[in-house]
């Protein structure tokens, strides 16, 4: 990586580098593998669903079907159905039970891999193969080498990342359960991973396996601090885990100044394998602590990154789909580094990467890599909503086949034995890399908020606060963090916003006028059920906004931590209804608005 005279320019990047000047002999291998796959994604995705289908042609689940040991796509889509987690559930349970049997993959199911618990309504348990990892640490391989096109020297310095791992749980049968980022870095691959001098981290192994999140995350911003001046990028998985981090700096500067300028370790840090490896890193720096002492202390947070750590030439964190509404808050921070989303990913599957990591991220688009799995595509219209039926198979739609500017929900069949499994991801075609396609993640499958007939999902909700926080400009106050819920006590029933905000300028905070016309522009940004709703039929209220105290969603975490979420794939939830939740976010209200009038509604207009 460069020194600071060699910074991007915040704009994304167009073009990249020659591949002469951009990568060495494995890098170049990289790329070739990359075009091999995507010139023949019809034959690959062939050869990947026989593979599948004979090395799983004795399981109990695919004789439920008749498959008979088949290995072609046409007797496939024939007998085996589109199914959900719900489907699958009573086989899992059985595996999770303690049941050995080849139920869904004829490899042994060596561990569970749990989602995220904040984008659906409950933990799944995703069935895992240790032969898999070989396959998902491919993809990881394959990052660099992409980034390496657009971003010069990053074999020069080391990546602070903010890696978390959560302590795990085992099912009755005794299988480990746990998120997919803390089966990685627990595993072999991560640990004893060779030396590359493009994937240097700042975090010693032993703070990011610290099961406590506090030790980690101190330990891993004291690292981070030490090398500064060799940091050369700034990431978590997502841009809310970056934040996060930030507000850790916040809040524990001056004990990490202390830390650096003493050369001993807070008390605070107890883990023994922490405290024997910055043994050997801790030195007395008075010079470094003197400087975040006048960095830290002011009031003035802005470009706080670039200017603890100069020489960082972007951040690594993901701002697609819900992510998209840090990206305000992020620049502040960064002086609106770019922002690169690297790969596209979830515990039942990896899926692909990211072949232009530094475009703007409302451009961000991954290519499905055809090796990963076996990936069809339902048609998406929201306006004439698919129904499917055993009976009646849907006409999914292979890999090389999906339009460009047509929705598709991602149907994936796996190595570890998924067929046919609905995902829940609604993507868009935005054009094709070689014969591969390249999609936008528009949002998860889900409806977030309800009253009556209506239905807001979550694009729709983030679009209300960007439209809403374009009032809040002209007082230099953004949104940082919001949540909703549909309050049905009231009647009628009315959606309510919690809003958390960050006022720059503390002599002049948004009025209570101008909040109530943010409750009034969330509303025209409704689809037009909703707005009918409120116009017409008098089935939905006036839309409210409470304003919550700064810290509130960092409690939110902490809180959902506390049950068992992971730190790593900790997301907000858009909608709660939780009464724990509710409860908490209630109590940190400091004041209430309505919308003023009722949003335009015709039976003409259209949405």
């Amino acid at each position: 990586m460069a020194c600071g005279s060699e910074l991007l320019s915040p704009s994304p990047i167009e073009q990249p580098l020659a591949p002469a000047t951009a990568c060495d002999e494995k890098s170049a291998k990289a790329l070739q593998f990359i075009e091999e796959v995507t010139k023949n994604t019809d034959s690959v995705q062939e050869r990947v669903l026989e593979e599948i289908l004979r090395q799983n042609a004795d399981t109990e689940y695919l004789k439920r079907f008749d498959l008979n040991g088949a290995t072609d796509r046409k007797s496939f889509k024939s007998k085996i159905p589109v199914v959900t987690y719900e489907d699958l559930q009573p086989d899992i349970q059985r595996i999770a039970n303690g049941d050995r049997s080849t139920i869904f993959c004829a490899y042994p199911i060596s561990e569970f891999l749990t989602s995220s618990g904040t984008s659906a309504g409950e933990r799944k348990l995703m069935p895992f193969i240790h032969e898999e990892l070989d396959r998902r640490q491919l993809l990881y391989s394959l990052l660099m080498p992409v980034m390496n096109q657009y971003v010069p020297d990053l074999d020069k310095g080391k990546a602070l990342h903010f890696l978390f791992v959560k302590a795990e749980t085992k099912t009755p049968g005794g299988l480990v359960a746990r998120p997919v980022l803390t089966s990685y870095y627990k595993s072999d691959h991560f640990k004893n991973r060779p030396f590359d001098p493009y994937n240097l981290y700042t975090s010693p192994n032993e703070a990011i396996l610290c099961p406590d999140s506090f030790q980690s995350m101190y330990t891993q911003m004291l690292c981070g601090l030490i090398m500064r001046h060799q940091v050369l990028r700034v990431g978590a998985v997502f841009a809310s885990g970056l934040l996060r981090a930030i507000r850790f700096l916040q809040l524990n500067w001056q004990q990490l100044s202390h830390d650096i300028s003493t050369g001993t370790l807070s008390p605070k840090i107890t883990d023994p394998s922490i405290t024997e490896c910055m043994a050997k890193l801790l030195k007395p720096d008075p010079e470094l602590a003197e400087f975040i002492n006048m960095e830290c202390s002011s009031e003035d947070w802005e470009r706080i990154i670039t200017r603890i750590w100069p020489n960082t030439k972007y951040l690594d964190v993901i701002v697609t789909g819900a992510m998209a509404q840090y990206i305000p808050t992020l620049d502040y921070y960064s002086g609106g580094l770019p922002k690169a989303c690297t790969m596209y990913g979830s515990s039942e599957c990896y899926f692909g990467l990211n072949l232009r990591p530094i475009s703007d991220p409302s451009d961000v688009s991954y290519t499905i890599m055809p090796n990963m799995g076996y990936f069809e595509f339902i048609p998406h219209d929201d306006s004439s909503p698919l129904t499917l039926s055993r009976d009646s198979p849907p006409p999914l739609v292979d890999l090389a086949y999906v339009e460009v500017g047509k929705y598709y929900e991602l149907v994936i069949t796996t190595y570890c034995g998924l067929n046919r499994y609905r995902v829940g991801d609604i993507l868009q075609v935005t054009r094709f890399h070689n014969t591969a396609p390249e999609f936008r993640f528009v949002r998860r499958k889900n409806v977030l908020l309800s009253i009556d007939s209506d239905k807001t999902d979550e694009s729709e909700l983030q679009r209300g606060i960007e439209n809403a926080s374009v009032l809040l400009k002209e007082f230099n106050t953004t949104v940082v963090e919001y949540t909703s819920y549909a309050d049905t006590k009231s009647i009628p029933g009315h959606y309510v916003i919690y809003w958390e905000l960050m006022i720059k300028n503390a002599s002049r905070p948004p009025t209570n006028e101008v909040l109530n016309q943010c409750c009034l522009a969330m509303e025209e940004s409704l689809n037009s059920v909703y707005r009918q709703g409120r116009v017409a039929d008098n089935s939905i209220g006036p839309l409210e906004i409470r304003v919550v105290k700064n810290g509130t969603f960092e409690e939110l975490m902490d809180y959902a931590i506390s049950r068992g979420a992971s730190i790593n794939q900790y997301k907000v939830p858009r909608c709660v209804s939780f009464t724990p939740i509710m409860e908490l976010l209630d109590s940190r209200v400091i004041s209430v608005h309505f919308s003023p009038a009722a949003p335009h509604w015709t039976p003409e207009r259209r949405r």
